[in-house]
């Protein structure tokens, strides 16, 4: 199974941390600190076990994003967990509205996301 991971995060240090964590438990790790690049880069590879993407980012947040991921056919399918530092439980339905999987709060339970990821 290919088990490959989109990080999209403004944040370089959050990227840092998560890919440690992930490329030690065996996946492959693409990173983007933008929405939009984040969006062409599955547009050229749409073979992502999933994406984790930032609700908050300064040119376009996370849930423009999913919204344009759920409205291009070819990469439609890939699934997006939502990782946000906003923790209440109307964020966490805002996140599945806009089309995300799932959802995990910052600062990021490891085995959370694991689950989250192992159950898409």
């Amino acid at each position: 199974m290919n088990k490959k991971i989109l990080i999209v995060d403004d944040d370089p240090r959050n990227i840092f941390a998560l890919k440690l964590t992930l490329k030690a438990r065996g996946y492959q790790i693409e990173s983007s600190t933008m929405a939009q690049e984040a969006i062409d880069i599955l547009k050229k590879d749409n073979q992502f076990t999933a994406v984790l993407m930032d609700m908050m980012m300064p040119e376009m947040d996370g849930y423009e994003a999913i919204k344009i991921i759920r409205n291009t056919p070819s990469i439609s399918g890939i699934p997006v967990i939502a990782v946000t530092a906003q923790a209440m439980p109307e964020d966490r339905q805002k996140c599945l509205d806009a089309g995300a999987q799932d959802y995990v709060s910052k600062p990021i339970d490891v085995d959370q996301l694991i689950n989250a990821i192992e159950k898409l």
